[in-house]
């Protein structure tokens, strides 16, 4: 049941003016984070919630200072929360001494003389100088980070000695998880065959209480050393895990097929060989020609041509470029991923899509004309590729192209692919990857098929790629301007646990990978001042992928009007999200209520409409929203 039919309306419009930002200052909860479920289990001004193991006050040892937990003075001991917990969540900032050690417990029972004879222990230390050769992050003596997938090295992700670091710690039947600064260390599953192996191999195997405990108390260690804490949250999960919905209400609307009656030319439900290949439309779009047209792409390279009406029967193959165009089900981030119409379509009759070569891994953005035979089809030979970039992994290829207000080419591409963005690039002006990039189609200069707009914020900076509109991306998965206000919005697709909603700007930095979302990832200490925070965030228990859509500015739905329609792939779960510019904060993010479709992408017709997308393996994988 969505939290909304409890508290949260009431509650939003009472506490609107008091919420903090998605960035919240320390040890105070964001709006989503209270959607989601997140409860504080430190203030920052006192200790209550915790004491000492076995104890019923906490001792002199742990002070709160600027806004910390601080074990401070020897004899400390170990502190545990009040409440016990089964399954959960926990966030918390750690910052430790030169050479210091401590740790966090959980599932702790007061049966033993000490915590860590029943709860498994997490490591916090300085790594480089600690005084254990088990390091901050990994389940002492049972877990130990994966390496990188690029450097075969084993992962760190702590940041040095007096700057802070964020744990997270996910604990679940049959679902463990454990993330330093946001990158995922390892998974475990506490009391499985393969824990059991692991604790009979380790310390542990004496204690016949180690790790047996499904349920209680979160613990902070004493190892002797000056260690603070902030920012510690925690959410109990439901069974299977699932954590609160963060919609405010739900909108009294439905989805439906925008056009059941519709065949696709020329379209089969397999290839030539028999193999089963199912229609996947990337792009639904509309010239501004006046001729109330619908243009749908598929993700194999075809785009098709309709009439815009409900109950549209027929529509013709405009564009086939499947020869050429790299898609399959085990790279499903390559293939056909973007298509826009030149402002002066009607004129010039040219498009330009994104899309990955079958020959090489690499990214091209190149324009197509009608054809001067049949000119209700785009001729394949026209290709003029404007925009080419190898790609060093074949995901994270980004995709959209659109024009702006100011009639220049947008072109996303993602931070270069793998995991972890190994080659710094999204913060690297040098390089195109994790970039929003503005080209002048119209102009050719520097034996470049494109021009340099004179107003592109990197214009003349040494080292800097000029085509840089905005950066620090990981993998912008659609974005779209407000047709009122001319609002770049875009989602970027998030690694290992937030996904956000980003209102782009020129010059902006929007942190990947030094932050996901508002959060640190990775062990470069930065200045995040210079950052730009999204306007909205969810964590990977809600979601895990977003699916960026439209401001919608339509006339068939008022409900939706002035609101970003957003959704996340692997739930299938759609909202509105209702974001007040002037006031820089989310008024409302509202259900959508469906049937949990995994949504592709979202379109829009001239009048303003929007559609989704989803993978069907009959052809009929368009939608619209309509009035319950």
């Amino acid at each position: 049941m969505k939290r909304s039919a409890f508290w949260l309306p009431a509650c939003l419009a009472l506490c609107a003016s008091t919420l903090p930002a998605v960035a919240a200052e320390p040890n105070q909860l964001t709006q989503n984070e209270e959607l989601a479920g997140w409860k504080l289990l430190f203030d920052g001004k006192t200790t209550s919630g915790w004491r000492n193991y076995k104890s019923d006050k906490v001792s002199n040892g742990w002070v709160v200072e600027d806004g910390a937990l601080v074990r401070k003075d020897k004899g400390a001991g170990d502190i545990v929360s009040e409440e016990q917990y089964d399954a959960f969540e926990l966030l918390l900032d750690y910052k430790i001494s030169p050479a210091g050690n401590s740790g966090l417990m959980f599932h702790v029972q007061e049966t033993e003389q000490r915590p860590y004879q029943t709860g498994p222990e997490i490591q916090i230390q300085d790594n480089v100088e600690g005084k254990d050769a088990q390091k901050a992050g990994w389940l002492y003596q049972l877990h130990q980070p994966a390496k990188d997938r690029v450097t075969g090295e084993i992962l760190d992700a702590t940041r040095p000695t007096g700057e802070w670091n964020q744990l997270y710690v996910r604990v679940a039947p049959g679902s463990g998880e454990v993330a330093v600064n946001g990158v995922r260390y390892y998974t475990f599953n506490k009391g499985s065959a393969d824990w059991n192996k692991r604790v009979a191999n380790s310390k542990f195997k004496d204690w016949a209480n180690f790790g047996k405990p499904d349920t209680g108390h979160i613990c902070l260690q004493d190892h002797n050393d000056l260690v603070s804490f902030r920012n510690i949250k925690v959410r109990k999960l439901a069974p299977g895990g699932k954590a609160p919905d963060i919609s405010t209400s739900e909108l009294p609307l439905k989805s439906t097929l925008a056009f059941p009656n519709l065949k696709l030319d020329k379209w089969s439900p397999e290839t030539e060989n028999g193999v089963p290949r199912a229609f996947r439309p990337i792009v639904v779009t509309a010239p501004k020609d006046g001729s109330n047209r619908l243009f749908v792409a598929d993700q194999h390279g075809l785009i098709w041509s309709f009439d815009n009406k409900a109950d549209v029967k027929e529509s013709k193959l405009v564009l086939d470029i499947s020869d050429r165009v790299a898609y399959s089900d085990k790279q499903n981030e390559e293939g056909f991923l973007g298509l826009t119409f030149h402002p002066k379509f009607k004129e010039n009759g040219y498009i330009y899509v994104n899309y990955t070569p079958k020959s090489t891994l690499q990214t091209n953005v190149s324009r197509f004309q009608l054809s001067k035979t049949d000119p209700t089809k785009f001729d394949p030979a026209s290709e003029k590729i404007i925009y080419t970039i190898k790609q060093p992994f074949w995901n994270h290829n980004g995709g959209t192209v659109i024009f702006g207000p100011d009639g220049f080419l947008y072109i996303a591409l993602g931070d270069g692919g793998a995991g972890n963005d190994p080659f710094d690039n999204a913060q690297n002006l040098s390089s195109h990857f994790g970039k929003i990039l503005r080209i002048d189609v119209d102009r050719e200069e520097n034996g470049k098929a494109y021009a340099i707009p004179a107003d592109n914020p990197f214009v003349g900076k040494e080292g800097a790629a000029p085509e840089i509109y905005a950066y620090g991306f990981r993998n912008v998965w659609r974005m779209a301007f407000d047709s009122k206000t001319n609002v770049l919005w875009a989602a970027d697709v998030g690694q290992n646990i937030w996904e956000e909603i980003d209102l782009v700007v020129k010059g902006g930095n929007y942190g990947w990978s030094r932050r996901e979302g508002t959060h640190p990832f990775g062990n470069k200490v930065v200045d995040e001042s210079s950052f730009i925070d999204p306007i909205w965030e969810y964590d990977h228990q809600v979601g895990k992928s977003i699916t960026g859509g439209f401001v919608y500015r339509g006339k068939a739905l008022p409900e939706l009007e002035g609101k970003y329609v957003y959704a996340d792939y692997v739930t299938g779960k759609i909202w509105a999200l209702n974001y007040d510019a002037a006031a820089k904060k989310v008024i409302s993010n509202e259900a959508i209520p469906g049937q949990a479709m995994p949504v592709l992408s979202f379109g829009d017709d001239a009048q303003g409409e929007i559609y989704f997308c989803i993978v069907s393996p009959n052809g009929q994988g368009i939608y619209k929203f309509e009035k319950k």
